[in-house]
């Protein structure tokens, strides 16, 4: 009995030099129900093909002008990815013939003389195989386009982060970075921002995840770095509010392992933290180095009210290099799947350099580790070498305009007092305060610079007493910070005021900071005439004259506890000289 009710109509090609068995198969086709059409040889199935596209092609294996092997494959490769079944008509036996007519292209046999439930059979079969492949075929071109969307997503996601992330300092002469990622959006961040007092905060990341997943961290990340850095806020500030965002918005099991590090060129000094990033390394420039451990858990795994951001103090001198690398530098394997491992990386250290820097170094070594290997994660490596002289000074990013907008005539006064003095920065806020003159954002880095020494004096040099003969040593300097820990705790009944006034001029303006401690004060006149054997001020010293030369004038009441700063400033396109009042 016929199943022409239940089968499903096809378009069918017959070849066949034989006019009997091509009517034959044509009229058992047509009675299935299928559209059928026949041709006496291979030349003629092969250009009825290009103009017809059957979904199926019957071919006799020897006909006159070309023979059902060669018509076999030209019909398959004008098919290309689609599925079209080859099927030989033949009443051949030999073995090695019938292997040739599949590896023309054939895919079935259909012995003559023709069985009519067999033909049936093989038709359904070879057509569920067609359609299987069209479903195939259909689902993988879905899956392409979707892919090609999330990395034209990725793209410009990428195009917005770079946008954000690269308004820094990592061009710096004294920065050497490398950073290949294994996505077009990778799961490791890399920033650099210059401070408006001088000095640089860095961070190196490495989130949970690739692609987009990564990127919803790592945006809120860059901006909330960048913006807040150079604004004035402490690294520990920075820290807070990162790993609170992160909190809020990244979903559980997904964080950020970071190094954090606050670099101050003028005092020679490294402020670090790290959240579970490989050690990095402090190399010294008599061969000796520091290990910097995680001490701390990710960023965005502890809720704001259990999270500290206590930073750990390091002395460092001019050709000290700093060496931060993610996991991936650990993790990279060779050909035979072994690690590089901390051992490799601390045998590097362990070597000579020279004045190359550690991130050359570093990069050379394990890519000559991994050789023709794929890595299997992102390779970021950062190092920095302290120097003299600050790198970024006066590259902090502002506002430069030149209207004189803004609150011209105006005063306050802000305190800090007790408890207080140990937890929280005012100089972010004293800075904005001063930023609401347009003309004077043009001068952020001066201003904040004078605010952070009359700031830093009063609390450490006047209310804390701490002798900065201290930080002549590396020993030394860990001791200052050590004690000057111990006495913020325990400070009580203190308090440092900061008076600010402001006059407005035609082509600037005058600016006078006063900064008023309750301690004992300290004899300024004596400390800048200390010098040592060399001739050089000591710290303190180098920090008020620093303010006298970036300020009008500098005074200092007797007892020392009482600093008052007249900042003259004019736009940057008035010319020289001190503005009218």
């Amino acid at each position: 009995m016929s199943n022409v009710g239940h089968a499903r109509a096809l378009r069918l090609l017959i070849a066949d030099d034989s006019r009997t068995d091509r009517l034959i198969l044509q009229a058992m086709l047509r009675r299935q129900g299928h559209e059928v059409r026949a041709t006496s040889n291979g030349q003629e199935a092969v250009e009825l093909f290009a103009s017809w596209r059957p979904d199926m092609v019957l071919l006799d294996v020897m006909m006159p002008r070309m023979d059902g092997m060669e018509a076999a494959r030209r019909i398959k490769a004008m098919a290309g990815e689609i599925l079209v079944p080859v099927i030989f008509l033949t009443s051949l036996s030999d073995a090695g013939a019938l292997a040739q007519c599949l590896e023309s292209g054939g895919d079935d046999f259909l012995p003559k003389p023709y069985n009519s439930v067999i033909i049936e059979a093989k038709l359904g079969a070879f057509d569920r195989m067609r359609r299987m492949h069209e479903t195939l075929t259909g689902q993988r071109d879905h899956i392409r386009e979707r892919n090609q969307q999330l990395v034209r997503e990725q793209e410009t996601a990428r195009r917005v982060f770079d946008n954000i992330a690269h308004t820094g300092c990592l061009d710096a002469p004294n920065i050497r970075f490398h950073a290949s990622p294994m996505s077009v959006f990778n799961g490791d961040i890399l920033f650099a921002c210059p401070r408006p007092a001088g000095g640089m905060h860095l961070l190196v990341g490495d989130f949970t995840g690739h692609g987009l997943p990564a990127a919803i961290g790592a945006l809120p990340v860059a901006e909330i770095f960048y913006g807040m850095t150079s604004k004035g806020f402490s690294g520990g500030d920075v820290l807070r509010e990162l790993n609170q965002k992160l909190v809020r918005i990244l979903p559980t099991g997904m964080f950020c392992c970071a190094f954090f590090v606050e670099v101050d060129f003028r005092r020679g000094m490294l402020r670090v933290w790290n959240g579970g990033l490989p050690d990095g390394f402090l190399v010294r420039s008599d061969g000796e180095k520091e290990a910097l451990a995680s001490r701390h858990l990710p960023l965005g795994v502890l809720k704001p009210e259990r999270f500290a951001a206590p930073m750990v103090e390091y002395g460092a001198r001019p050709g000290d290099q700093l060496l931060l690398v993610t996991d991936g530098v650990l993790e990279a394997t060779n050909s035979e799947g072994c690690p590089y491992g901390e051992e490799r990386l601390a045998a590097i250290l362990a070597q000579e350099t020279g004045n190359r820097s550690l991130s050359d170094v570093v990069l050379e070594e394990v890519g000559a580790f991994i050789g023709d290997a794929k890595g299997t994660d992102d390779l970021t490596i950062l190092s920095l070498c302290m120097t003299e002289q600050d790198p970024v000074v006066g590259r902090a990013v502002v506002v430069s305009q030149s209207a004189l907008t803004g609150p011209g005539h105006w005063a306050c006064s802000y305190e800090v007092e007790n408890g207080t003095l140990g937890t929280f920065n005012p100089l972010p806020l004293l800075l904005h305060v001063c930023m609401a003159v347009s003309g004077l954002r043009q001068h952020s880095g001066e201003i904040y610079t004078i605010l952070s020494e009359l700031y830093t004096n009063a609390l450490e040099h006047g209310i804390l007493g701490l002798p900065s003969a201290w930080k002549i040593s590396p020993e030394g300097f860990s001791r200052y910070y050590a004690e000057r820990e111990k006495r913020l705790a325990a400070v009580e009944g203190h308090a440092i005021r900061f008076e600010l006034s402001h006059r407005l001029g035609s082509t600037g303006g005058r600016l006078i900071i006063r900064c008023i401690d309750t301690g004992p004060g300290f004899d300024t006149g004596k400390i800048l005439k200390q010098a040592d054997d060399t001739g050089t001020v000591r710290y303190a010293g180098r920090g008020i004259e620093l303010i006298r030369e970036l300020s009008s004038a500098l005074s200092y009441s007797k007892q020392g506890n009482q600093a008052e700063v007249v900042y003259d400033w004019q736009l940057a396109d008035s010319g020289s000289g001190t503005a009218p009042v």
